[in-house]
């Protein structure tokens, strides 16, 4: 017969809850799962660390409702930020006019198109040409909601091909707000005014030219409504 389990031992639901979280953050801020990468799956979680289902859904939601992760239906869960203040930056952004929110996107992008050119690697253009064409096929069939979410995919892309882990945190943490505007822009409908055209900022990266790039970026990020 084994032994009875001493109850003072085990610890509360709560406490937990709150150890697997900051397991969570720290491996988060290890860089074991870096910005923009996927964590691994419930299960697997469960059996790194060693807690009960509900134990890692908990803390999970909670670090998704912090904003330091995603959760993608589908897809997985997703490492938004390391900065528990990003989402206080993004609602404060979101509130106010969008052109502020485009001139803090010139601030980021543009640069992020400079390096991007100079550093780009192999995988990095792969995945710059998957986003650009999901974002085209999200145009051509008049998907507002999948447009909008492969459009900041794209941009995503070109400052990831950066490679400045600072510069994709900060990116990361006005995510929020940059997607609320591109959304606000496109309204209810894909229209043909309303289009913009990433070819050529793709191609600027791909052919290793810095200020064509930088221009690219900035051409579409002029204080106006747009993508």
């Amino acid at each position: 017969m084994p032994p009875p389990v001493d109850s003072a031992a085990v610890p509360p639901r709560g406490r937990r809850v709150r150890e697997t979280i900051a397991q969570l953050r720290q491996r988060i801020m290890d860089g074991e799962w870096p910005v923009g990468s996927r964590i691994p799956t419930e299960p697997q979680l469960v059996d790194a660390l060693g807690v009960g289902r509900n134990t890692v859904r908990e803390a999970v939601r909670a670090l998704a409702h912090a904003g330091v992760l995603e959760c993608r239906q589908g897809s997985g869960t997703y490492v938004l930020t390391t900065d528990e203040l990003a989402p206080v930056v993004a609602r404060r952004l979101t509130d106010d006019r969008i052109a502020e929110v485009i001139e803090v996107r010139r601030a980021f992008e543009v640069e992020a198109a400079r390096l991007a050119a100079r550093r780009r690697t192999a995988e990095d253009l792969a995945a710059l040409d998957g986003a650009l064409a999901a974002r085209e096929a999200a145009w051509r069939g008049g998907r507002v909601a999948e447009f909008v979410a492969a459009d900041a995919a794209l941009h995503t892309a070109v400052v990831a091909a950066a490679h400045n882990g600072m510069l994709a945190e900060l990116y990361a943490s006005v995510g929020t707000a940059i997607r609320s505007t591109v959304a606000h822009a496109m309204g209810d409908a894909l229209t043909p005014e309303r289009h913009v055209d990433h070819a050529r900022l793709v191609a600027a990266i791909r052919d290793g030219d810095p200020e064509r790039a930088a221009r690219e970026a900035g051409a579409f990020l002029e204080p106006s409504p747009g993508a």
